[in-house]
């Protein structure tokens, strides 16, 4: 029997798949985390196979949750079931150790199958994600945002004209116009639009954080 401890910060979510997994005699649930603290705590104590872990959650994210656990070399193998498959999440979550990731639109039976494998230590990917991170290394990385130039993405995301940007940021028009020249060079974008389209598609800025 895999012992499991689901992590997600909404209580349907917890309740549901707790009720999925009850009625499965392979499974076992041994606690539910509402959060990234509160799911490192009970891995350390209850020592489960697989935590399946969402990642933006209040408080202790789940990235730093999957990081703690790989630094202290704790046996759980944590499954990633989020609804997020941006680069902004996807890549972090891998990268701090998670043995698969998944998303919420996955049917039971691959649910199942995913739980089985990363209690084996096998890695895990929805078929997107795969994709995903094929591309990633496929594909040369891009030069990143400069934080100046991610603040003035945020704020053009927000309406405001370069004269507005300029403005807020206390530099001239003509540097909101640069930065804004090398964020279109550096995704790869023609025009504003575009620019704050891709940023969003790539979690660089988020809608009420930008």
């Amino acid at each position: 029997m895999i012992t499991v401890l689901i992590v997600d910060d909404h209580p349907v979510v917890r309740d549901g798949l707790r009720g999925m997994f009850t009625g499965d005699p392979r499974f076992e649930v041994v606690g539910e985390a509402a959060d990234g603290a509160e799911a490192v705590t009970l891995v350390t104590a209850l020592d489960p196979d697989v935590a399946l872990m969402d990642l933006r959650m209040p408080g202790t994210d789940g990235v730093t949750a999957i990081r703690t656990i790989a630094e202290r070399q704790l046996r759980t193998r944590v499954l990633v079931l989020t609804t997020y498959d941006t680069d902004a999440d996807v890549l972090p979550a891998i990268e701090a150790g998670a043995t698969g990731y998944l998303l919420k639109d996955a049917p039971k039976s691959e649910l199942f199958r995913a739980v089985e494998a990363a209690a084996r230590g096998e890695a895990v990917l929805a078929p997107a994600i795969a994709t995903k991170l094929l591309s990633q290394v496929r594909s040369p990385a891009k030069e990143p945002l400069s934080q100046r130039e991610l603040e003035v993405l945020g704020l053009i995301a927000r309406g405001m004209t370069n004269r507005d940007a300029a403005a807020k940021l206390f530099i001239s028009e003509a540097t909101v116009k640069t930065h804004l020249l090398h964020v279109y060079a550096k995704l790869g974008v023609n025009d504003r639009a575009a620019a704050v389209a891709t940023a969003y598609e790539l979690g660089l800025i988020t809608p009420g954080r930008r």
